[in-house]
């Protein structure tokens, strides 16, 4: 690590040591993961428990974004295919899950959540190749965070008389879910655990970019016995999930991704009796106070922003810092991200992996740009980028008001948008003054404030000197255009039953 050099020092030769400054490094040693995550060439459909080719007999590739090469070929799942999954969701509800009861129901579970840790390293650096993150996030917080989510609704399944006291619980049927690629396992718990725990059964579509843990996840489905047709998974673009989220047979439909589809998503079912929890955009605020405890701070924004890569709808990709401390807490974020290491997602020294994809690339690319011609104060620290893939360098924006569009607009990205504030009212006002209204962050020494902070601020997570920390006991959402409905907890179990 880069280290202080106040005076210089003799080796036993007598000669100078050589000096280290403070922002020099030392070059690691590549630290690859060798776990092997047993891809396949040809991933096909996940149909009534079983692999099957698509009727359209069409493969698209999935893209490895740390180098651009090509991973797996992933089937193209068409309207016929998702008509098959409904159908055979439908059967497994009538025939045999919807009728289990939930004491075995959480068997299947808890035996899911123990497989799926006996094969985390696996999964870990599978997640990692399809989607670019780095290999510590996969295998430190996605694949044990999934496992938790399969334990904890495991553990709900047979006390589902509690989920609403003094009211009975009943399971819908059958569910339609659409998931996004920031983490396409991570999510895949998210929307399925529950479900399953409160006795529906599922069509999901995992987002085409991403989908090879998703497949990865039905081996896991094979290998516990789970009944087939309870979980079907069918991948494809576009216009599979339309087809998932249109179908007639399910009685709810549960989408994580854009504010743009879901408006699309809540137009084309109004007025049909489909209940639906829409998790959408995010432009959250971390807000630091004159009071708070600076290098903690520091750390929690840039675990916010930077080393998720930004591909995190609660990203805290807006930071309004108190005038009193505003040069301080830039001047400590320009000197971290100095050192942050950009690269190959594998290594283990790596602090920010790949950008998702060339489309998404070209996004971040197009917002910064705009950025700059809009006035703010660009930095970005110098360093070496991989010669194929898709990496953009960690960014900091000062000097932006709320009319530039960094400021409004969900980057995805490693980009940090600093605005400041004087009061508390302010910075109330400025952390509102968006359509979303996911999460938020309050870094201050005050407990008063931090009460007062969390009530004033529209928004369906806030943290408290602290970021990104997620629980499957936790319920998680948002509030005006980042959507409505609750994933984890009570509260996202309430959102798969009928209640009598």
């Amino acid at each position: 690590m880069p280290t202080l050099a106040p005076e210089k020092k003799s080796t036993r030769s007598g000669r100078p040591a050589p000096e280290l400054i403070f922002g020099d490094l030392w070059e690691f040693d590549p630290a690859p993961e060798t776990a092997n995550p047993k891809l396949k060439s040809r991933y096909d459909l996940f149909i009534n428990g079983e692999f099957v080719a698509p009727k359209s007999g069409k493969y698209f590739d999935t893209i490895n974004p740390a180098n651009e090469s090509k991973l797996a070929e992933i089937a193209l799942g068409g309207a016929a295919d998702v008509d098959a999954a409904y159908q055979a969701a439908q059967r497994a509800f009538n025939t045999t899950w919807g009728r289990m009861p939930g004491r075995e129901r959480a068997k299947y579970l808890y035996r899911i959540a123990r497989l799926l840790q006996d094969r985390a390293r696996e999964f870990a650096v599978a997640e990692t190749m399809d989607g670019g993150k780095p290999i510590k996030e996969a295998r430190d917080f996605d694949v044990p965070m999934t496992a938790a989510h399969f334990f904890y609704h495991a553990g709900w399944a047979d006390k589902l008389d509690y989920v609403a006291p003094g009211r009975r619980v009943a399971p819908l049927g059958v569910v339609g879910q659409v998931i996004p690629w920031n983490f396409p396992l991570l999510m895949c718990a998210w929307k399925l655990a529950p479900a399953l725990a409160m006795g529906n059964c599922v069509v999901l579509k995992p987002a085409e970019t991403t989908s090879i843990t998703a497949l990865k996840l039905a081996e896991i489905f094979q290998d516990a016995g789970l009944p087939p047709g309870v979980v079907n998974f069918v991948t494809g673009a576009g216009a599979t999930g339309a087809a998932v989220m249109n179908h007639p047979i399910p009685a709810k439909i549960a989408f994580t991704g854009s504010t743009e589809v879901g408006k699309i998503i809540l137009r084309s079912l109004a007025g049909t009796e489909k209940k639906m929890t829409l998790e959408l955009g995010g432009k959250a605020a971390n807000i630091v106070f004159d009071d708070a405890p600076i290098d903690q701070a520091v750390e929690g924004i840039v675990n916010g922003i930077f080393f998720n890569q930004g591909h995190v709808c609660c990203a805290g990709s807006r930071l309004l810092v108190h005038e009193p401390v505003a040069d301080q807490v830039i001047a400590k974020l320009k000197q971290r991200i100095k050192v942050l290491r950009v690269g190959d997602p594998l290594d283990k020294n790596t602090d920010i992996g790949a950008i998702n994809s060339q489309e998404q690339l070209a996004k971040i690319t197009a917002l910064v740009a705009i950025g700059v011609k809009e006035g703010a104060e660009l930095f970005q620290p110098a360093c070496r980028l991989p010669a194929r893939g898709y990496y953009f360098r960690p960014t900091i924006f000062s000097g932006v008001s709320m009319s530039h569009r960094i400021a409004r607009e969900e980057i995805f990205g490693p980009v940090l948008s600093i605005l400041t504030f004087r009061t508390v009212d302010e910075a109330v006002e400025k952390a509102n003054n968006t359509a979303y209204g996911l999460s938020a962050g309050v870094w201050t020494d005050k407990g008063s404030r931090i009460l007062k902070m969390s009530t004033e601020l529209k928004a369906g997570v806030v943290w408290a000197n602290t970021y990104n920390k997620f629980d499957p006991t936790s319920p998680f959402g948002g509030y005006k255009e980042s959507g409505f409905g609750r994933e984890g907890g009570r509260q996202g179990l309430l959102d798969y039953c009928q209640l009598a």
